[in-house]
Order: structure tokens, then sequence, then C-alpha cells
């Protein structure tokens, strides 16, 4: 289990982060890269999609489950209440097979309508059947002026459940909203899985790159990781330091916990 940083070009439009118009990053000029080839563990040279992949049952279920989810979302805009009805319903049996997404949808229908008892019941059955499903697959966060913000996604064409291998990207973006230029020294990552395994990966920089960020620009990359669960959490820190004078201490930029699931954000749909 690690991750992978490693330049790119590939199209992830699907690891779009959240925009604000408050948040003052759309004045920001950005410097985007993106993954180019991925290496898992005994997928050979990886510079290519994973040989051999077989679509499992769980496989074609998650398929479904994002599909019907985009769906829903088209008939609403469309405002064709009938067909989104129905969607609506698939969804629910849909969710009533999968434990987790039935758990998620009964605790927001119970904080919808303040039964905070059963609220607080639903949770626990959660963290105990899936400890990380309670995080979203994103987060933002913000350190002395310099804003982190990450989304994950499951990449299906690359995972092999009957193996035990699940594969997760996700797309970083900094934002220097401070008045000082800084430069991204070291990563540091904390992955865990839904066992409970945690791993500690540290390394130089980013996608090979230590960048400068000047004020009020940004810096966007995205990489990947293994996981050999079907869910688990990511976390960790920038190093970085201000290079406007000269002997400046380091400090650390936090990465807010965030999560890497097979079903996304879950059950979202009332």
């Amino acid at each position: 289990m690690h991750c992978l940083n490693l330049k790119a070009v590939a199209n992830l439009h699907s690891l779009s982060l959240p925009g604000r118009a408050s948040s003052g990053v759309k004045d920001c000029s950005f410097r985007v890269n993106r993954i180019v080839a991925c290496s898992v563990p005994g997928s050979g040279s990886g510079t290519g999609p994973v040989q051999g992949s077989s679509q499992s049952p769980f496989f074609s279920r998650t398929e479904t489950y994002a599909l019907l989810k985009q769906q829903l979302e088209v008939a609403a805009k469309a405002e064709d209440y009938k067909e989104a009805a129905r969607l609506r319903d698939s969804l629910r049996v849909f969710e009533e097979e999968e434990p987790v997404l039935r758990l998620q949808r009964l605790l927001k229908e119970a904080i919808a309508q303040e039964r905070f008892e059963d609220a607080a019941r639903y949770r626990d059955e959660l963290k105990e059947i899936a400890p990380h499903c309670l995080l979203k697959c994103s987060s933002d966060a913000t350190t002395l002026g310099i804003r982190v913000q990450v989304r994950s996604v499951y990449i299906e064409g690359r995972s092999q459940p009957s193996k035990g291998l699940y594969f997760f990207a996700y797309r970083i973006r900094i934002t220097n909203n401070s008045d000082r230029p800084v430069q991204l020294l070291r990563r540091h990552w904390i992955i865990t899985d839904a066992n409970g395994k945690t791993e500690s990966v540290q390394g130089v920089g980013v996608i090979g790159e230590q960048p400068v960020i000047l004020p009020k620009t940004g810096f966007e990359y995205s990489s990947a990781c293994p996981l050999s669960t079907s869910s688990g959490r990511m976390e960790g820190d920038f190093e970085m330091k201000h290079i406007d004078k000269v002997g400046t201490r380091t400090f650390n930029v936090a990465i807010a916990p965030f999560a890497l699931s097979t079903f996304g954000d879950g059950a979202d749909t009332t």
C-alpha cells in the first residue's frame, strides 16, 4: 500500500474540486499536473491499464450505483419528476441491499427529522462496520494562509476487487492566500485501510517537483493510491518554507483527512 506521484496528462475531470465564490481562489492562477501512469504492485510495468482485470459482482454494483445517481440528477434537472421518482426508488432498493449505504441514508434522514437518538445509533453502527465511511471523499484545510483542497475518486478500470486491489486517484489543489511566496519541500501521508492498517509515506516534493507558489497563485496535481480494502482514509501534511527571507524555518501545512471509498460519498439521495 503506497502512494504514487507521477507527472501526467490523463483526463481526470471526475476529480474536479468544488469551487466557492467566497474562497478567493477564482482570482488565482494555477499550474496543473496530472497522472500519466501508475505502478501497482503485481501489475507489471504500470504503464497501461491493469491487464486481466475482471468485473466482479461488486465492481458491477459500484458502476450501477454511480449510474443510477447520475440518471437521477439528470432527471431532476430536466424536471422529469416521474422518472426521478422511479430512479429514487431504485436507489432505495439498491441501498437496502448494501449495509453501509442503508445506514448512511438512515443517518441522514434521522438528522433531518431531528431523531438524534436514532442518528447516534446509526452513526455507531456505521463506525462498527465501516469506520471511514463518515468521512467525505474531499477535505479542505488552511494553515498560515496556505489552503489545501483534496478530492478522491475510485478508479474502477484499474481495480481488481477479486484480488483485493482497489485503486483510488486524488486531486490536490494548493492555493497561497498569504502575502508571502512559499516552496513545497516534502510531503507526508498517513494511509489507513478498512482493517486499521496504517502506513506512513514520506517523500521529497510532489510529482518530482518542489514547486514555488507565489502569493495569490496555486499549484494543482493528481496522484493515486492502491488499497487492499474497498475503503480507507488519507491525511497528512506538506513541509513548506517562506522564500522571501534567508534562513526562515520550515512549517507544516495540514492535509485534512478524506475518505477513499468505492461508493464515493455514499447515499445522498433523499
